[in-house]
Order: C-alpha cells, then structure tokens, then sequence
C-alpha cells in the first residue's frame, strides 16, 4: 500500500494487516512480489502511474478518470497494450445489483426494443472549492460515471451529445464550474438518453434509472437505510435516500474489486477496460463543448483530433 503522507500509510497498514507499506509508488511497481496494482491517487498521477505500472508487467486497477485529456488517456491505455496487462477503470455504478438487473432486463429483450433511457443522479452536497479547481469540472468528475452507464444500459456508443447547465452555488461558479445540468446523448442505434445532475439534493443521493422499451419498462429507484413506508390519515412517509456514495455503492465496490481478482487470477474479461474510460471521457468533453457553444456536438468531432 502506498500513500503520500507516510504516518497514514502506516496507520492503514496495520489496521488491515497489509504487510508492506510505503510513500513511494514506483516501490511498489518494482516489487516482484506484487502482480496487480490498483490505482487511486489523484487524477493527475493516474496515467504516469499507470504507465510506471505497465513497464514493470503489473495488471491495473484504476479509478475513474483515467485522465482530463484525451491523448495522455490514449497513452496510458497504449502503455498496458503494449505490456499485455490487464487495465480495468473503476465504474463502479456497473457492478451496483440494482443496475445491473436493469441491464439484464434490456439484455433480455424483457421491454422490447429501447428507445429512450433516462439517469438521474444528484449528490447531497458539493465537494470542497479545493477540490473544484482541479477537478476538471463537473462533466468529467461526476457526470462521467452516468456517461458509463448510459453506455453500459445501451449497449451502443453516443452520436451526438447536447449540454445545458447552470451554477446555483455562488462558490462553484466563482471556481469556474458547474453544480446542475442536462445532458442529452442520442445513440447510433437511435436511444435517447436524458442524464440530470445536481450537486444540490439536500435530501440526499438520488440516482435512478428508468429505460423506456416497445413492450414496457424497467426502473431503478433509489436505496434506503430500510424499506418502511409509514401511511397515515395525514401522510405517507418513509427515511431519506442513503446519504452518499459509500452508503450507496459499498457493495459495488466490493464486487468491482472481485472483479479486477478474477480478471487477474483467472482470465476473466475486464467488465470496464481503458476503452471504456476513454468514450465515457469523451462524452464529457463533447457536453463541455456543447455547452461552451451552446450546439448539438457530434462525438466524433472530438475522436477525429
């Protein structure tokens, strides 16, 4: 285990009994012992580490992005080709069972032919301005997970990508980004998909999905601390979404990294590969596009560069 502030590193080694900890990542690229690495520094180390990783024959694990420009992200994924290891980006939303039962249904032909597929995902509270300023803004921090899952749902890769969007907190308009938007995708196959994002859900993590289809639908609505649904002459209640992504998505996480285990203790396909990263990276760029000129932007004006 690696982490820039050496106590930390420690603390953590221990309490999970990680035998090996260190400050220096190339420490653990270089060890023979160590067949597979996963990555989740800060965006701007991924593609360096990454490609450290590679030269020394290491299968990766890497969080999402996998970089903000789209030619560091081509090198990175060349470096692991050119290795022949495995490189899995970390979206995690596929591997969620709601999710993943949606996928199933349209795999299935259970709705029928898909026409339109719609996302919401809003977060309770927007991050630290710290962390704003270098995040490469909101399309490529947050809505990058719904431009995977649109993807993933659809089976097909975007066309066209329209953008609006506004800031409503004074403090992330001043650090030069975005806190609402609507995103709307038009697939190759002829899919629309409507994605809506928010930073301002003061009643929690609200991420739902609902694909339309020619013999009915199927939905994912939101998880709760429990499933109660208190009725009354008065009113009809029930608790608050879970409040975030750990809450959400832990046994998400869980299954990603069985997952990236399989993938490197037994062959298995990687479920989301560099690839996967760059077209998702891509669609980000075409909504900062889209909405900077306040057109329609065709993905592959972008992909031609």
């Amino acid at each position: 285990m690696q982490k820039e502030e050496p106590h930390r590193a420690e603390k953590i080694a221990k309490a999970y009994g990680i035998p090996k900890w260190t400050n220096d990542a190339s420490e653990i690229f270089r060890d023979p012992e160590i067949d597979a690495v996963v990555i989740c520094s800060p965006t701007d180390k991924h593609a360096e580490q990454i490609i450290e990783a590679a030269s020394y024959k290491k299968d990766i694990f890497c969080e999402k992005p996998v970089d903000l420009s789209l030619d560091v992200v081509n090198k990175a994924i060349k470096a692991a080709d050119d290795a022949g290891v495995k490189l899995m980006v970390g979206f995690n939303r596929r591997f969620d069972a709601n999710f993943a039962r949606v996928k199933q249904a349209i795999d299935r032909d259970e709705i029928g032919k898909v026409s339109m597929l719609r996302i919401t995902s809003r977060d309770p509270g927007a991050p630290p301005v710290s962390y704003i300023k270098h995040s490469g803004g909101m399309f490529r921090d947050m809505t990058i997970h719904d431009f995977d899952m649109a993807r993933f749902l659809v089976g097909d890769e975007v066309d066209e990508v329209y953008a609006m969007a506004q800031s409503v907190n004074p403090d992330i308009a001043a650090a030069g980004d975005i806190d609402t938007a609507v995103v709307l995708l038009k697939f190759r196959n002829g899919v629309i998909c409507y994605i809506e994002n928010s930073r301002e859900a003061a009643y929690g993590y609200d991420q739902r999905v609902e694909a339309l289809g020619s013999k009915g639908s199927v939905a994912c609505d939101n998880k709760h601390a429990n499933q109660v649904v208190v009725s009354t002459g008065e009113n009809v209640r029930r608790d608050l979404p879970l409040h975030f992504f750990l809450e959400r998505y832990m046994d998400a996480y869980v299954a990603e990294m069985e997952a990236f285990i399989r993938v490197c203790t037994e062959g298995a396909p990687v479920p989301a590969g560099g690839d996967d990263g760059r077209e998702a990276l891509l669609l980000a760029l075409a909504a900062n596009k889209s909405l900077a000129e306040n057109r329609p932007v065709k993905v592959d004006e972008l992909r031609t560069r």
